[in-house]
């Protein structure tokens, strides 16, 4: 996301412009695609900004979640990890697929759900304004590995 939009976004919600903000808002910039967890982010941010504390990440995250400029996932790995979104862009089509074996989270943008949440509408009147899809299985790598190691 532009510096400049989010600061407006921001000031929008009443909220101040801190360094802080800026600085895991950078680092998230500087690591799209990558699903950080709170710890990762603390980790990589004070290498520029050594003064910042963990406490403060938290607290940014939550403002970041807040104001859709990242995304909160989980990969039922028992951390809560954070990718870049995209603002008010709808981030409706970005699913993942998780490997079993090594673990890998594949991202993939594709909204094959559509149809399906236009038919809930229609049978019971349900507004889909978002959803969630993990997929679960071996990576191509690992998959070939299985079968190699099956013959």
């Amino acid at each position: 996301m532009e510096q400049g939009r989010f600061k407006e976004m921001l000031r929008e919600k009443g909220l101040k412009v801190t360094r802080q903000r800026m600085a895991v808002l950078e680092t998230m910039a500087a690591h799209p695609g990558e699903h950080l967890t709170a710890e990762d982010i603390y980790e990589m941010t004070r290498q520029k900004y050594p003064e910042i504390g963990l406490a403060t990440i938290y607290r940014t995250v939550q403002v970041l979640v807040e104001l859709r400029v990242i995304d909160r996932v989980s990969f039922d790995d028992g951390f809560v990890r954070y990718e870049l979104g995209g603002g008010e862009v709808c981030r409706h089509h970005h699913h993942h697929a998780i490997c079993e074996d090594c673990g890998a989270v594949i991202s993939f943008e594709d909204d094959l759900l559509e149809q399906l949440e236009q038919a809930v509408q229609d049978a019971i009147g349900f507004c889909v304004t978002d959803h969630e899809v993990k997929l679960y299985g071996y990576c191509r790598s690992c998959a070939e590995k299985r079968k190699a190691d099956s013959e």
